[in-house]
């Protein structure tokens, strides 16, 4: 038996933006759950690089 907790914190619920706490556009790649528009912002602080 399942309780009703656990049934509400699934999937994509689950998982949120580190910075800003949404759950749309996250990037999970190399453990990052940052939202692609705060990565935007921090991805130079992270020493990503620009390429093209």
């Amino acid at each position: 038996m399942k309780v009703r907790n656990e049934e509400k914190f699934k999937g994509r619920g689950m998982r949120m933006c580190r910075i800003c706490g949404t759950s749309r556009g996250l990037i999970r790649s190399h453990k990052l759950y940052i939202c692609r528009r705060c990565f935007r912002e921090a991805a130079k602080s992270l020493n990503f690089k620009k390429y093209g």
